[in-house]
């Protein structure tokens, strides 16, 4: 994946810088990433998950200092980020803050879309999405770190090689298809679509069918 092509496609950001003593080790032990080691400047995605498993925001996390990191997400969710990194901190010496996007960057929708890249609100529903399903399991989540959040899921489901009920997909649909409209395979309907460019689409299509492209990076 190109950086440079997927930082065209990702729009306004959202950030969470988290500064403190404990920055590294309380996002080591939050984060499906993992953390430590860490070169100042490198990046790294990331889901942050429920106890259950299920997403609450993807995020990229950068190391901006030794006791400094930010974690930027697709704007509008960089609230949802904050409270769920407050929810869990406890005695811990790390603050929090959030910069919201201004809003000037543009995303290029019909790049994004045939790239494949999922967005929170759209691809990613918080609270309802699980990460085996988005293609991104490879490149944002860690399966020799320790413990966090919503790892047994996670885990589970990559030990067993198992399929999830559903996958993200690149579609091609119909002139005036719109995010909401069903996928149908033959007679049946086998999924949702969350976000359309033209005639190129993404959507969730459950694994009994074998249309579209499934996403993985």
């Amino acid at each position: 994946m190109d950086a440079a092509e997927l930082e065209s496609v990702l729009g306004p950001r959202d950030v969470v810088v988290v500064e403190g003593g404990d920055a590294e080790s309380y996002l080591h032990s939050q984060l499906s990433q993992s953390v430590t080691g860490m070169d100042v400047g490198e990046q790294r995605w990331t889901f942050v998950l429920q106890p259950t498993g299920k997403i609450d925001v993807l995020a990229r996390l950068t190391r901006a200092d030794d006791a400094r990191f930010e974690l930027d997400t697709d704007a509008g969710f960089g609230d949802e980020l904050l409270a769920r990194l407050e929810r869990f901190k406890i005695r811990v010496d790390a603050t929090l803050t959030l910069q919201a996007a201004d809003g000037a960057a543009e995303a290029d929708d019909a790049a994004r879309i045939a790239m494949g890249w999922p967005r929170m609100g759209s691809e990613i529903v918080p609270g309802d999405t699980i990460p085996a399903g988005t293609g991104l399991t490879k490149l944002a989540v860690d399966f020799t770190k320790g413990c966090y959040p919503g790892q047994e899921l996670v885990e589970r489901m990559d030990s067993r090689a198992a399929e999830a009920p559903k996958s993200l997909r690149r579609l091609t649909v119909a002139e005036g298809t719109s995010a909401g409209d069903p996928v149908v395979d033959g007679d049946d309907e086998v999924g949702t679509i969350t976000s359309v460019s033209g005639t190129a689409a993404l959507g969730w299509v459950k694994r009994s069918s074998d249309i579209g492209d499934v996403v993985q990076f």
